[in-house]
């Protein structure tokens, strides 16, 4: 997002004269802004907070996809960064039978964001907009549904803003999660559906470890969350969700072809998984957009195991290398819960 000097939030606007017949397919840089497009304020920015939280109802721009968003709540969490040394430098063999660095976790804050549904389009091929997906409580026992322009952010991503709208985000939750209070600040406060969704669905929602690596200035980090468990034939499958995030925090334009995994479970199995891309995509890395975000999902039969692998990049000329990802636990609450029946009210 274009921000003048004055540093004030803007986004593209309306075109000016006639509204077109179909929403316009553009970019956020001004250099691409198509004929008669104009920048609309839509708030001011604050200083970002190097200590402390921020509250419920910060208005924010996200650092690295650029969309708006509002915060509902933080979670704390536990990173794990393998860039970062350790005092402990010996190998140790762990139960999937691959070396490992032992790395010591730092509590760190996220928040679950609503994301501007305006924005949604233009930020589709970096980052899913349906990052939170779970099982429903439904007699389908296979049924899976994502909840639209809900996102983990990470506290250095938030760049937060004050804006004089009453309905600054355009979110189906938003009137449903916070209400205006003008004697307030941030003047968006919780409404009392908030505090109970979250209760209800807590253990579906929470993030507790994040894990880190960066390979030939190639960041991956991975958030996995507990689904719950279904019976089927007979047998209890375990399901997991998993958010990666890859950042190129060089100028060199690099290109995901491949992906590789290996699937450790406590049941003793070992899985290989090879494909093109992820997802259906072989996303490109660059200076301009040097991010891309996605959710997947894996199971098994039973209640803990181990993922790791490498993604495989190529580069201008041509040539290959690999990016590691760093291995991760998958593990089950222990106090098993019901399933979340969703946002039935």
């Amino acid at each position: 997002w274009p921000v003048p000097r004055a540093r004030v939030v803007c986004a593209p606007g309306p075109e000016a004269g006639s509204a077109p017949a179909h929403p316009p397919n553009y970019l956020s840089a001004p250099r691409n802004r198509p004929e008669g497009k104009v920048l609309e304020t839509v708030g001011v920015f604050e200083a970002p907070k190097q200590h402390g939280k921020y509250e419920t109802g910060q208005l924010f721009l996200h650092s690295v996809f650029g969309y708006r968003g509002i915060v509902l709540f933080p979670w704390q969490a536990r990173l794990y960064d393998r860039d970062v040394a350790s005092p402990v430098t010996e190998k140790s063999e762990n139960a999937a039978g691959h070396g490992s660095k032992e790395v010591k976790g730092k509590t760190h804050t996220y928040y679950q964001v609503l994301i501007d549904a305006r924005d949604c389009p233009h930020i589709s091929q970096r980052s899913q907009t349906e990052a939170v997906t779970f099982l429903a409580n439904h007699d389908d026992s296979r049924a899976l549904y994502a909840i639209p322009g809900l996102d983990y952010v990470s506290h250095e991503d938030i760049l937060p803003y004050t804006s004089t709208d009453q309905v600054p985000i355009q979110h189906e939750l938003f009137e449903r999660f916070l209400m205006y209070d003008q004697t307030k600040v941030p003047p968006f406060v919780a409404r009392d559906t908030l505090c109970a969704w979250q209760e209800k669905n807590h253990p579906w929602l929470e993030l507790s470890d994040v894990h880190r690596e960066t390979t030939e200035n190639i960041r991956v980090t991975v958030i996995p969350f507990y689904m719950g468990m279904r019976e089927a034939q007979n047998s209890h499958v375990y399901w997991w969700r998993y958010c990666i995030r890859l950042e190129n925090l060089d100028s060199e334009v690099v290109q995901l072809r491949e992906r590789h995994w290996r699937i450790f479970s406590l049941s003793g199995t070992l899985e290989t998984v090879r494909g093109r891309g992820v997802v259906g995509r072989e996303p490109v890395l660059s200076k301009e957009q040097p991010a891309f975000q996605y959710s997947s999902h894996v199971s098994l039969q039973a209640s803990s195991g181990h993922m790791w692998g490498t993604f495989r990049f190529e580069r201008p000329d041509g040539s290959h290398f690999d990016v590691r990802i760093p291995p991760f636990s998958l593990e089950s609450n222990k106090d098993e819960k019901t399933p979340p029946s969703g946002l039935h009210w």
